[in-house]
């Protein structure tokens, strides 16, 4: 079961998926579907939810943004052919090289491709193997234990000089409400599933508040690098490495870049070696290059449509739609319809300032899933107007000529008026009392058929 804070108030849901971000005693967790699990911040701090798609850039994009910010990452070229990558091991010049496949999903390196290759990260010393290895991987899907069933395609794969590790630690800069501002959080244990040293060994976290408006002070980027076991020259470098991150971090608006392992190679190099950067959804007017980047291949086609209203849809396996507003009651109401015995078929949310054109629009990616039996409508209306709810309903289903049970419960700011709306339509719309009262209609609708 999962807790969700929304404006003070706590949601709970059995549907991990929809979480954004829910609160621990200290801290959040970000989840994003497709993605990356949960990272060590679950320990740490608080943020509100954010209503917005996550931007989803690829491995090679978030390493391409920190090299041109002068972070130091391994060398590397993007391949979209065998050839290329041929050319592109050739023209590295390295003792080892990785080749990666790049998708979204996380688990990579356990992944199978349907060509048969095992594997989605390969170690070599012979750039040939590299372009065998590229023929097999490019244009073939790679299945992880985060992709769907039938895996994700890789159209694109990561050449990359192989770096070995003397030292991996932690180190992540994040944006803290408790301070109003930046924090550095960084371990001597990096490389290793970062919220197990929380709980085994918290006296190994180093958090460090940074003044906004004065910046990084070098004094707090060294005694960070000591704290991470940096020594000699190598916390010097260590200590520039992460003064460079935080003016990464500012000047792409950033709520968090997330690098482990944070390391040291036997060559005397500190290296970011992996990360992990969210960006703020506010700031895409001035961030524009870099949301253009924006992956949506991998993302299911209705998500990409909805996203284009502005509303945030998952697809499910059941058979009731749920239309809501804000992320918690959409949750509670994906719970409420389980409860009582039915299935949701997705979780839509359609936000705070719907127009009625968002309605009509949510009602036509509802009603284009064949397994929809039934729609569910479930608004609190807050900053939502109830009356534009019901006249976007009524001419969705009056235009798309809406084939199966309709059940409305609708509460808040002009309610009275919207309850007219339904009622003098002259529609089949079944009206609910409360959240209990509609679910429980929206199951029966379904069992009689």
């Amino acid at each position: 079961m999962w807790c969700l804070c929304v404006c003070g108030v706590f949601a709970v849901s059995l549907y991990p998926w929809a979480v954004d971000t829910f609160i621990f005693p200290q801290g959040h967790l970000n989840w994003h579907v497709g993605n990356e699990e949960g990272t060590f911040l679950q320990l740490l701090l608080t943020v509100q939810l954010t209503p917005r798609r996550w931007l989803n850039l690829q491995e090679y994009q978030s390493k391409k943004i920190m090299a041109d910010h002068g972070v130091t990452v391994q060398r590397f070229f993007v391949a979209d052919s065998a050839n290329d990558a041929l050319e592109a091991a050739q023209r590295l010049k390295a003792k080892e090289i990785v080749l990666k496949a790049q998708i979204l999903a996380g688990g990579r390196g356990k992944g199978i491709f349907n060509s048969g290759l095992k594997g989605g990260v390969h170690l070599t010393k012979d750039p040939k193997t590299v372009e065998q290895l590229a023929k097999q991987m490019i244009g073939y899907n790679l299945s992880t234990k985060q992709t769907p069933k039938d895996g994700v395609t890789v159209k694109k794969v990561m050449v990359a000089e192989a770096l070995d590790i003397s030292r991996e630690t932690y180190f992540a800069i994040l944006m803290d409400r408790a301070c109003n501002g930046p924090v550095m959080v960084g371990s001597p244990q990096g490389g290793v599933d970062i919220e197990e040293v929380a709980v085994t060994s918290p006296e190994l976290i180093f958090k460090e508040e940074i003044d906004i408006f004065e910046g990084i002070k070098d004094r707090q980027a060294l005694q960070m690098a000591k704290n991470l076991g940096f020594q000699g020259p190598l916390q010097q470098k260590a200590a520039d490495q992460i003064k460079k991150l935080y003016n990464l971090f500012l000047k792409i608006d950033a709520t968090q870049v997330e690098v482990n392992p944070f390391g040291e190679t036997p060559e005397g190099q500190v290296v970011c070696f992996d990360a992990k950067i969210n960006f703020d959804d506010n700031a895409e007017f001035r961030q524009k290059e870099i949301f253009a980047m924006d992956d949506k291949s991998e993302s299911e086609p209705i998500e990409n449509e909805a996203a284009k209203y502005d509303l945030k849809y998952i697809g499910l396996d059941g058979n009731i739609a749920c239309f809501v507003n804000g992320a918690g009651l959409a949750m509670a109401t994906c719970d409420i319809i389980s409860l009582n015995g039915g299935k949701p078929a997705n979780f839509l949310d359609l936000g705070g300032g719907v127009k009625e054109a968002q309605v009509y629009q949510a009602f036509k990616l509802l009603t284009a899933d064949p397994k929809v039996e039934a729609i569910l409508v479930n608004i609190f209306g807050g900053i939502v107007n109830c009356a534009i709810i019901a006249n976007g309903i009524t001419k969705a289903c009056q235009e798309l000529e809406l084939k199966v049970p309709l059940v409305v419960r609708l509460e808040g700011t002009n309610v009275h008026e919207a309850q007219r709306i339904l009622s003098e339509s002259g529609l089949p719309i079944t009206p609910a009392n409360d959240l209990e009262d509609a679910a429980r209609k929206a199951v029966a609708s379904v069992a009689k058929k």
